[in-house]
């Protein structure tokens, strides 16, 4: 009969969820405000102990030299058979049994213990036998002690609470520097170049800088060098551009002038392909400089992805389109269109059919059925003239897309669908009718039927695609 084996199951952790501390607790000023006020404590503590042991030592040794002495005479004046004070006795009532048991020993000593609630100082020796004791009032001495540990607390706390205030002060000063530093490090990677620290440290050399200055003086050397680099290379972009927009026009003009045949129609593609290039560098240098100027106006987001599909689909890009909710949006049409034009391209380009564009209120989303984004674009973003398509494109029309849409406003993620493909959302800025708010007078019934002409019907309760 064999023996079945027990399965070692593992165990359960019974920790919880860990609690996240507040975000305040990880600033600097919380930190250094902790230190100070730990090290205040501790240094306090610490010579608080040793003033009261010292006090206290001397002051008990004073008590009890005072008590040895008086002990001294009573022995004396019992000795010679002369009556003891009130406050020297045999075998007293109350002596300390401690100090009884030293004294049957045949040794002298001292302790402090209350008699009737009032500290006293006990001193005790030998005597035919029995224990000779006298006291006197210890309650002065504690009240000293006492007092000076209270002393020592209130000090303790008053240097403890300057020493906050001013730590926090200067510790203030530093941060505050800091969050400059921070703030103008965010507006440089967010695209101004023109942001700088101006330490007036820096600016000095009379003054000594510190590592807070060392840091915003790189910092604005940094963004002075790579200022100078990405205007140089704007302008480089430029020239080329323009450079090659006059030989390209006289190019163009010359092909059209070949005679029909395989060579014309080749020799005419790519003299097409060198002035959409040629056109795509001038308008990432104009995006780059920053110059765009913007045309808003409201505009129905359905209608108008309608259009820019159905110039794809004339150009050959059967691209399916599903509306789910209609809205008005703020935008640039000319710019919009752009953005979606070049999304649909890459789409088609790039991934695989079928394509869907679908508005969903303000979002229009470009998904197709391809291998996806590649890692570096998920992470870095589009990058001009980089692309792992097996050489098609140069990639910038994911670039100038991407410009295009910070121009109006828009915010344009990538991702990779788990079912496989790559997706674009392009996020606008609603745009909300008098209307439409909840103390406005309720709107006219919409209008359902179809205009003349079209493929799609605009409805909120079902989704219609073509």
């Amino acid at each position: 009969m064999t023996r079945a084996t027990p399965v070692r199951r593992g165990r359960r952790s019974r920790r919880g969820p860990r609690l996240r501390r507040p975000a305040w607790t990880a600033t600097l000023t919380w930190k250094a405000a902790v230190f100070i006020t730990v090290m205040c404590c501790a240094l306090a503590a610490l010579l608080g102990a040793l003033v009261h042991v010292s006090v206290t030592r001397q002051t008990v040794d004073q008590a009890r030299e005072k008590a040895l002495s008086k002990l001294e005479d009573v022995t004396e004046a019992y000795e010679a058979g002369e009556p003891t004070d009130r406050f020297g006795a045999v075998d007293p009532q109350g002596l300390p049994s401690e100090l009884r048991a030293l004294a049957l020993r045949g040794q002298r000593g001292t302790v402090v213990s209350d008699v009737d609630g009032r500290p006293t100082m006990w001193a005790a020796g030998p005597a035919d036998g029995r224990a000779l004791a006298v006291r006197i009032d210890y309650t002065l001495s504690a009240q000293t002690i006492m007092g000076l540990d209270r002393a020592i607390v209130g000090s303790s706390a008053l240097a403890i609470g300057a020493t906050l205030l001013a730590g926090a002060f200067s510790v203030t000063r530093v941060t505050r520097r800091l969050h400059l530093t921070a703030q103008v490090a965010r507006r440089i990677s967010a695209g101004d170049l023109d942001a700088r620290v101006n330490d007036p440290r820096t600016k000095d050399p009379s003054r000594c800088e510190d590592e807070v200055a060392a840091v915003s003086g790189a910092l604005d050397t940094m963004a002075s060098t790579l200022q100078g680099k990405l205007l140089s290379e704007q302008r480089f972009t430029a020239d080329v551009a323009h450079e090659l927009r006059t030989p390209l026009t006289g190019l163009s003009a010359a092909a059209e002038l070949l005679p029909p045949g395989r060579l014309s129609e080749l020799v005419q593609d790519r003299v097409r392909r060198m002035r959409a290039l040629t056109e795509d560098l001038l308008e990432i240098s104009r995006l780059d400089a920053g110059r765009e100027t913007v045309d808003l106006d409201i505009h129905e987001l359905a209608p108008l992805t309608e259009r820019v599909v159905r110039m794809a689909r004339s150009a050959g890009s059967e691209t399916d389109l599903l509306v789910v909710r209609g809205t008005s949006v703020e935008t640039d049409k000319r710019r919009l269109e752009r953005v979606l034009g070049n999304l649909i391209a890459n789409a088609h380009k790039h991934g695989a059919r079928p394509v869907v564009v679908s508005v969903d209120g303000a979002v229009v989303s470009v998904r197709d059925h391809g291998t996806g984004y590649p890692e570096y674009l998920l992470e870095h973003g589009p990058q001009r003239f980089r692309t792992e398509s097996g050489g098609k494109g140069h990639g910038l029309g994911l670039t100038i897309a991407v410009g295009q849409a910070a121009v109006i406003g828009a915010d344009l993620e990538f991702a990779n669908v788990p079912g496989g493909g790559a997706l674009a959302r392009l996020t606008l800025p609603e745009y909300v009718h008098l209307a439409d708010c909840p103390h406005a007078r309720p709107p006219a019934e919409p209008d359902t039927a179809i205009a003349p002409g079209t493929d799609m019907q605009h409805t909120e309760s079902t989704d219609k695609r073509t």
